[in-house]
């Protein structure tokens, strides 16, 4: 079956988020406040205890598995958004798997309560820090931004650049000055580094996570992520893989 690669990568991502039952446009309110690493409003926001949280849909008869499971989403989430904001795919993701490891040994729900502000606290005070470490202008913050959305396509300079509104020459110089990196490495570590979670978290064989995150050819994609993490995509998995969530 030939699967689209942009249908394929969005699949991906869904597998990952879930569904969030919640209200809308309060969540991503909140989420938002986190990526932006505003203290201050997530401290006000995580006061209703989580337990009591309106709008959690039944995932489980049992109320603890129930939470459990809706906890494992918000850490997804805080994944996601903190990923759009900045942070390394790799911290993000071993964090959210840190705290759903920590919710998976709690015997109770108000435990669970508990752990649900710690962490997104947690993020967001990484995401404030990273801000105010890596303070970038609008045009990069737009490239970022789409590079995130696009790791599925052929991202080019030229394309940044007109999705930036500068020129490409100006473009590489800003990025470069900013991150410290050029835009074509840039793009290439962020690859891998999805293709390091995909390896970790999903079952689709490696020449399919090849194609989905547009690489030219199966052995280019092998060489670059020996280059990046000094093993091939098949030793990677058979020392990383394991199924995320709760049983």
């Amino acid at each position: 079956m030939n699967i689209p690669q942009e249908l394929l990568y969005q699949q991906y991502v869904r597998r990952e988020l879930e569904t969030y039952r919640a209200p809308y446009d309060p969540e991503a309110e909140f989420y938002s406040y986190v990526r932006q690493g505003n203290t201050e409003k997530v401290k006000e926001l995580c006061h209703e205890s989580f337990q009591e949280k309106k709008g959690l849909g039944v995932l489980s008869d049992s109320p603890l598995q129930n939470l459990k499971y809706h906890f494992t989403i918000t850490a997804a989430m805080l994944a996601r958004y903190c990923i759009e904001g900045g942070m390394e795919v790799t911290e993000a993701y071993d964090l959210s798997d840190y705290y759903i490891h920590k919710a998976d040994l709690m015997k109770s729900k108000k435990e669970i309560s508990a752990l649900h502000p710690q962490m997104c606290l947690d993020y967001t005070t990484r995401m404030e820090k990273l801000h105010r470490n890596h303070a970038c202008s609008r045009p990069v913050a737009q490239c970022l931004e789409y590079i995130y959305d696009h790791l599925h396509n052929r991202i080019t300079v030229p394309t940044l650049a007109a999705h930036a509104g500068i020129s490409p020459g100006y473009l590489s110089h800003l990025f470069a000055k900013e991150m410290g990196i050029s835009v074509s490495s840039y793009i290439q570590n962020k690859k891998i580094e999805t293709a390091q979670n995909m390896l970790c978290h999903s079952d689709y064989a490696i020449s399919v996570i090849s194609t989905t995150l547009a690489f030219p050819s199966q052995s280019y994609f092998t060489s670059v992520f020996r280059e990046k993490t000094g093993k091939t995509p098949m030793q990677y998995r058979a020392e990383h893989f394991r199924t995320s969530g709760i049983e």
